[in-house]
This record gives C-alpha cells, structure tokens and sequence, in this order.
C-alpha cells in the first residue's frame, strides 16, 4: 500500500504551513463518576498503535508528494493534579492550546484531569492533518476495544535521500496527467469567475480589509449538549433531518453575524464523508455547497432539507472544480496558498455545517465504560487577525451523536465585530429559544441555554 499522501492531506498540510494557523480537532468526555486510570492507559497504548501513530515527511523535492510515516516516538499521556470540577472549562482551554505538529510531533495529546469531587474529564487534542472527524472517532472506537491499525507505515527517515528523489520524481511522473487536467480546470475556473457565472460557486460578499498590526486572536467558541430525542423530535416536527436541523442552526447563527448574501441568503458548505473500510487518508471528505433562508429556518425545514437532497445529487452530475485543482498544490509557492485560502473557505458569506451524525458507542469509551458525556470541536490555534480578514472570517458548526445527546460546537470569527465568548453564548441561546430547543452548556457547572434559558 502506497505511503503518498492524499492530494487534500497534502493541500491540508501545506495550508497549514503557510498561513502559520493550524487546525485541530479535540475530543472531550467527562466522567461523573472516578474513573478507571489504568484502562486509560491501555486506551492511550492502543491508540499509539492505532491510525494516529503515523507523521508526515516532506519530499526532499520542492514539488514533491509528502509520505506518510511511523514515528520513532509516541505522545505520553498526561495526568494532571487534581481540581475542582469549575475549573474544567480553563483545563480544556489550556489543552487546547497543546502545542502539535504533523510532521515534527507531537501530532496528539491526551491528558486526564480528576476532580476533586471523584470524577473526572479526558481531552484528546489531535492535529486535523492526521485524521477528519469521522476518521477519529473511528480511531477512538478502535483504541476503546483494543484494535490497532493493520498498516504498518515506513519508519520516519528510513529512505536514503538519493532513494527518495528517484521514487518522488517517478511520483511527480505519475502525476503530470492529473495537473494538466488541473490547468484546464483552473483556466475554466477563473475565465468563469471573471465574468459571474461559475457553476459551482455562489457569488460572494467582498472581504473586511485589514488594517493596523497583526497579531494572534482566539476565535470565540461555544459547545452546547441536548437531548438526542428532543432534538430529533424538532427535527421531524419542523419536516426535516438531524442535519437539515444543524444547517438551520448555522444559517440562523450566519444570518445573526451578518454572513449573508447581499439578497440575504447563506451559503453553507457541508462536508460529506468519503471515509471507506480501509481508507488511509486522514481527511476523506469532500463537500457540497447550499444557499438557504434563515428566515424560514425556524418554521419550516422541508426547504433546507430538499436542498441538501439535490446538492448531493448535484455533487454527483457537476464535479466542484475546486477539487479539481489539488493536483497543482505541490508546485504552488507559499504566498500563493495563503491568497487562496479564502477561495478554498469559501469567503464571507459562506459558514460551515458538519454533522458526524450516529458515533460507534465504543467512541464514547475512553476507560471501557460510557462517558457521561462527550464534545468534539474544531480548534484554530496561530490564527492571526490578517488571516481572519483575508478569509473574510469564519464561523462552524460541528455536531454528533452519542450516548443520547447531540452536541454542538461553534467556532466564529467575524471581521468588525467585538468577537467574544458572550456574544457568541448569546447568540447561539437565541438561536435555540428560536428553535425551541433547550440545551446545557459548561462542563463543570451545567447552564441552560436555548428555550428554557
């Protein structure tokens, strides 16, 4: 099996590296009750063997295809002294914060933190160039019942450098097809955006130029739980599906930031697994693009819902060119990855929705036994304010399924906006009173938010 990374992990990578802004996903449980110390580290061995022991090597080629490899060392798991269950939340944030590396490593972390009230939360930080989200909760299930990936990867620095640029130019041969066909793709691409009429992309509101010194900001974030039956019983009362349901959320959420279209529409971009058994690519995912009304959001979701419908179909008839460009990512030079990371978001008028939908129990497993509780959230550590209005902000929403509750996380940031956690909390409460959902949030002490907040 080939070690070459996937054109979109590599594309991942490089975008990473250029604009200095990684992207990280990190898993929370908590436990009301203790929890058992020695099956975590049994979770933690099993997932040094699993699909996130591996790490990127580059090409000693500057155009090359980068590999993956299997580490000469692996994270240790941290447990740290114990506090009170308050202070959970600031935790969570300071491993956040952890810092990570694809290539150089550490590329995870998992820590435990016991409060002193007899429970406990577990944070798992692991850098989104290694896995997609429903890849890791795949791992997660496969550590948690003692599985460990079958692939065993090349050790890191065990090609000879002459080895290396013999089989990356092969690669490089191999490849030259695919980027002439990405040519074409990109003249076709940019001839129709010159004129308005590109077939796969809505036009898009003009980006907050940035002015002043630049420096690091800390997007506002927000993660709600509720109850998975209610918020299936919304879904359905309102004609639509679990998704559909996340989609009105973030086009009511978008709308409320002023992401819209100058009609007053959102763009939302939804990702769609591509994961397959076996799959070896850390972000198997592509993704469809649909233009929605948050005014009729609340009331009716048959329209958001059919819409998804034919974006799918649609994916299926009319490829996005934007994948079509990949094949040319190894040769483009860093500045010109950091211009085209707003196309590749979507500009200021476009709010991501990603539903992982059902998780595997087993995901929910980190001692063997249920969590009470457990989040996933996208985290964008070294984002800088430049970034921010280059991309013409952000704003996210993740959710999943798991032990009956559907959580939700926000991630936002928007250009001439005080960007706080408050406003954020705000807003995303009146979001949900409008849906007429109730939800908790806080994980060391639970607050209602939404309709009964």
């Amino acid at each position: 099996m080939s070690n070459v990374l996937d054109l979109v992990d590599q594309t991942a990578f490089l975008g990473e590296r250029a604009t200095k802004a990684t992207n990280l996903l990190q898993v929370v449980w908590v436990y009301n009750r203790a929890i058992d110390i020695d099956a975590v580290r049994d979770f933690h061995r099993h997932l040094q063997q699993g699909r996130l022991s591996r790490r990127i090597e580059r090409s000693p080629l500057p155009f090359g295809r980068h590999r993956w490899v299997w580490p000469c060392d692996q994270p240790e798991l941290e447990i740290a002294a114990t506090r009170p269950r308050g202070e959970f939340d600031a935790w969570v944030d300071e491993q956040a914060n952890t810092p990570l590396d694809p290539e150089r490593g550490p590329g995870w972390h998992l820590a435990v933190l016991p409060f002193t009230d007899g429970g406990a939360g577990v944070s798992l930080v692991t850098s989104h160039c290694l896995i997609d989200g429903v890849g890791l909760c795949e791992a997660l299930a496969d550590a948690a019942s003692g599985r460990h990936d079958p692939i065993n990867w090349p050790a890191a620095g065990s090609r000879r450098r002459w080895q290396a640029l013999r089989e990356d130019a092969r690669q490089t041969v191999r490849d030259i097809p695919s980027m002439g066909r990405a040519v074409a793709a990109a003249a076709r691409f940019a001839r129709r955006s010159r004129v308005g009429e590109s077939a796969t992309q809505p036009p898009t509101a003009p980006r907050s130029p940035f002015v002043g010194p630049d420096e690091h900001v800390a997007p506002p974030m927000a993660t709600i739980l509720v109850d998975a039956d209610e918020w299936d019983a919304r879904a359905h009362a309102l004609g639509g599906t679990s998704n559909a349901l996340l989609a009105g959320l973030a086009a009511l959420l978008a709308q409320r930031a002023g992401r819209v279209t100058a009609e007053g529409f959102v763009t939302l971009a939804l990702p769609v697994n591509e994961r397959t058994p076996g799959d070896t690519r850390a972000n198997a995912i592509t993704a469809v693009d649909i233009t929605v009304d948050p005014a009729a959001a609340t009331t009716d979701l048959r329209n958001i819902r059919a819409a998804l419908k034919q974006a799918l179909i649609r994916r299926q008839e009319i490829p996005d060119e934007r994948w079509a460009l990949l094949p040319l990512s190894p040769l483009l030079p860093q500045w010109l990855i950091r211009r085209m990371a707003g196309v590749a978001l979507g500009g200021a008028t476009t709010s991501g929705s990603s539903n992982l939908g059902a998780l595997n129990p087993a995901a929910n497993r980190p001692d063997g036994t249920d969590a009470d509780h457990f989040a996933m959230r996208t985290l964008y550590p070294g984002v800088t304010k430049a970034t921010m209005h280059h991309t013409g902000g952000l704003l996210g929403l993740l959710s999943g399924t798991v032990h009956g509750q559907v959580f939700v996380s926000v991630f936002a940031y928007q250009p001439g906006r005080s960007n706080s956690n408050y406003d954020l909390r705000r807003d995303l409460s009146s979001a949900l009173s409008e849906f007429s959902l109730t939800a908790t949030t806080g994980w060391g002490c639970p607050r209602p938010v939404g309709a009964a907040g």
